[in-house]
């Protein structure tokens, strides 16, 4: 008799394609996971609310070859398994509803990767769809953000590309099985992300790309995301899934707005008349997300430019990089009358070094 773990035994059902939620039915009926290895066929056809098939498919496939080959297929990709029964699980699944149990991997999810924005949309993507696409995802990585996309053409290729093209960290979740590139155009997307992301998925080798595992797979794209950027979509879209889960998890939603003459805009713009924020620059993002604040004013420090600044300016700036400051505070810390501070506030603002904020307050641009 083998000695089985409870990851093993989930890996076994997953790979039997029995379904995420009809394995937590199954998990709700017995003491321990691994008890169903052993159970005589009459007590697995007493389950309740699981269809006859798939116990057949369960007492059928209930032997030690089978899940040898299976262990055996993972190694051969080169897959890590990663379920909830590890420490290694994603923080960020572990409270969504349906979470996955199992997770095939491709390259390494780091902690790091706690720090991630989904950017998602149309397949079909226009000129000014990429534009955004890239412009976001350029801003993002250049906060150490983590992109999370799911590999189809349009947005979503152009999200990873962006990502990888400025040496950031991108993650793409799956549709199918590990084995399959889909769509086959990006093969060599699908490479690159390997080496310097990960792909994820919830499907065993040898799933296809069938219709119904997309919207499913989305709720895994919002999951793993502080927060899901729309940046083009039609009226019925799987992006508007996305951002439904999204919504369902407790995250924020972010929409590009577009022509309302385009069809592609018709999602977005609709999202934004339902309350989704509205974005033009990476700051609309972050000051909807505080875990990612001090990264914002962690760069805008890094790249202010002294080289054109009086020593008065400098003494300025200075403050400000310590938090928003009131021009009151900046002149009572300074020294200097509070004429002078709002002229060189105002020189400073012309320059794109600083903004007023509202009520005199001044912060880092």
């Amino acid at each position: 008799m083998i000695d089985l773990s409870k990851k093993d035994i989930l890996i076994w059902l997953n790979s039997l394609n029995i379904g995420n939620q009809n394995i937590e039915k199954i998990i709700s009926q017995v003491d321990d996971i691994r008890d169903i290895w052993y159970m005589t066929d009459s007590v697995i056809n007493r389950f309740k609310n699981i269809s006859s098939k798939n116990k057949e498919t369960i007492i059928k496939n209930r032997n030690e070859d089978y899940l040898k080959k299976v262990l055996y297929i993972l190694e051969e990709q080169n897959i890590e398994v990663v379920t909830i029964y590890d420490e290694n699980y994603p923080k960020s699944l572990k409270n969504i509803y349906n979470k996955p149990l199992v997770l095939y991997i491709k390259g390494k999810i780091l902690e790091e990767d706690e720090f991630a924005i989904a950017v998602v949309g149309s397949r079909k993507a226009t000129s000014y769809g990429k534009w955004a696409t890239e412009k976001f995802v350029k801003e993002l990585v250049n906060l150490d953000i983590t992109i999370v996309s799911g590999l189809a053409t349009g947005i979503d290729s152009i999200a990873h590309k962006t990502a990888l093209e400025y040496n950031g960290r991108t993650i793409a979740v799956l549709g199918n099985g590990l084995d399959i590139v889909y769509p086959n155009k990006n093969k060599e997307l699908y490479k690159e992300i390997a080496k310097n992301g990960a792909l994820i998925t919830e499907y065993f080798c040898g799933v296809a790309p069938l219709p119904y595992n997309f919207p499913q797979r989305n709720r895994i794209i919002s999951g793993l995301s502080l927060g899901v950027i729309i940046v083009e979509a039609k009226g019925k879209s799987g992006s508007l899934i996305t951002a439904q889960h999204a919504l369902e998890q407790g995250k924020e939603v972010f929409a590009v707005p577009g022509n309302i003459n385009s069809i592609f805009s018709e999602g977005t713009n609709r999202l934004i008349k339902d309350g989704a924020k509205l974005i033009m620059d990476v700051e609309d993002i972050i000051e909807e997300l505080y875990q990612l604040q001090d990264r914002l004013n962690r760069v805008k420090k890094e790249n202010i430019d002294y080289s054109n600044l009086s020593e008065l300016e400098i003494s300025i700036v200075e403050l400000i990089k310590e938090g928003p400051m009131h021009c009151d505070t900046i002149a009572m810390k300074t020294g200097m009358n509070i004429k002078e501070v709002n002229s060189i506030l105002t020189i400073l603002e012309l320059k794109g070094i600083i903004k007023e904020i509202g009520g005199g307050i001044f912060a880092l641009s």
